[in-house]
């Protein structure tokens, strides 16, 4: 296809034996990485690990890297400090690194190690790492919230809309507008991610304009404070257990049922109410009140099944690169074609890079598909 011609132009590797000694390393190490969101990703935890997961102030970001360094020569360094619980590289979708990346020990006196002994360290002729402390920002502010929200009813919507929420605070007062929430996620990762779909998510579900940006003044919890730090072992290399996803469904009620959002919410905001489905015979009123945390199918799945329960033929996908955008996005446009709907359905959508070129076009499938079924979902509420 034309767009895997521009893909594997785009993703030429400027050290080949570089690339191979890494492939040659995972091999002989049985050695395991996960590709997700722009970053390959080591650990979290490495399948062999004893002890708690880790707690704040044992991450350092790691900068200075050379663009053609990988894991093969980064994780046995900073493993030779203390076991690593995970490690990882921010990548581009050329192949090569884009020049820093994460590692979590199992205590902070594992991370203040690695500080003194690896800042300036020196991997190639004038490439000298930098090694600090990681911020590990796990709060978000969101302004501009109606004044009558309600905690409650903001920590299920949340929950629905992001993953790792732990917990929300609201606050108000002189000089703010509204209601202002603090909301704590489980890591940096799920925090960025939620950063990136909020705004949108409450506008398309609310037609509510929210703000929202990093709080940096939060106290650690009292959990956070006596959170004990038991020495944990590694042992390197080991199988990664891979990540588990969820992904909202975007069907039409007849096909799914999304997660529930709190109608109290949803009349505090003057926004539309969440559709009602018929309770299934198979579910109890205590289950159907529960958010869901079970992984749903893919949206290309889902588009077709609902495409063959309508009888209005299958899906017929042009994915084309457009163009990569200055925050590591991928952007693609898309034309889905349905020969029993007389207009096809075109956009442009964005992903994050991929290991290959198929799986970067199959990413931008899925991300099509999304955003049709969000189409054929806000079109039947419409009618």
């Amino acid at each position: 296809m034309e767009e895997n011609k521009q893909y594997l132009s785009c993703c030429t590797v400027l050290n080949l034996e570089r690339v191979q000694a890494l492939e040659t390393w995972l091999k002989s190490t049985n050695t395991k990485l996960t590709q997700i969101n722009g970053q390959r990703k080591y650990g979290g935890p490495p399948e062999v690990w004893y002890g708690p997961t880790p707690g704040a102030r044992c991450e350092v970001f790691i900068s200075q890297i050379p663009r053609d360094t990988y894991e093969d020569l980064l994780i046995p360094l900073f493993s030779s400090v203390g076991p690593l619980w995970e490690f990882r590289l921010m990548m581009n979708f050329s192949g090569q690194n884009r020049g820093f990346a994460y590692g979590k020990y199992d205590s902070p006196a594992a991370a203040n190690e690695a500080i003194r002994l690896l800042h300036g360290h020196m991997l190639e002729p004038d490439f000298r790492l930098s090694v600090r402390r990681s911020t590990e920002k796990r709060h978000l502010c969101i302004g501009d919230l109606p004044a009558i929200t309600r905690q409650e009813d903001l920590l299920k919507v949340l929950r629905v809309m992001a993953d790792g929420v732990e917990r929300v605070s609201l606050k108000a007062g002189p000089g703010i507008e509204g209601v202002s929430a603090i909301v704590a996620f489980s890591s940096h990762h799920a925090a960025s991610m939620a950063k990136k779909v909020l705004v949108e998510a409450f506008k398309k579900q609310f037609a509510l304009n929210i703000s929202i940006k990093w709080q940096s003044t939060v106290k650690p919890s009292l959990d956070e404070q006596l959170s004990p730090h038991k020495p944990s072992k590694s042992l390197l290399p080991s199988p990664l257990k891979p990540p588990r996803h969820s992904q909202p469904s975007a069907l039409p009620p007849r096909m799914a049922r999304p997660p529930p959002v709190p109608l109290g919410f949803c009349r505090a905001v003057g926004g539309p109410t969440v559709p009602q489905y018929p309770p299934s015979s198979s579910t109890s009123s205590s289950q159907r009140h529960l958010v869901s945390t079970a992984p749903s199918p893919s949206p290309a799945a889902l588009l077709r099944e609902l495409c063959e329960a309508t009888a209005v033929g299958p899906p017929l996908y042009e994915i084309c690169y457009s163009h990569s955008g200055p925050d590591g996005f991928l952007y693609f446009t898309y034309k889905v074609c349905i020969s029993g709907i007389t207009t096809a359905f075109k956009g442009l959508v964005m992903i994050f890079p991929g290991p290959s070129p198929t799986t970067m076009l199959e990413e931008a499938r899925r991300a099509a598909a999304q955003q049709v079924l969000h189409r054929l979902y806000n079109n039947q509420l419409a009618h």
